[in-house]
């Protein structure tokens, strides 16, 4: 293998590692975007349950 070649396969591989980065990049920003609708969604589900309980204790504590 020349100098030449070896060259080339370095170019070839710095392209796929940038493609890779980009990929990966992509894929933590989406994850980061899911991760924050997620605990978004949590707090309302805890909201509701609170409100829930609140309307549903005194009908079971009365009985």
């Amino acid at each position: 293998m020349n100098t030449e070649q070896m060259e080339e396969i370095k170019r070839h591989f710095g392209v796929v590692a940038e493609s890779l980065r980009s990929d990966i990049r992509q894929i933590a920003e989406g994850h980061a975007t899911i991760r924050h609708k997620l605990q978004g969604l949590r707090g309302e589900f805890r909201d509701e349950f609170k409100e829930m309980r609140a309307l549903i204790r005194p009908i079971v504590f009365s009985t």
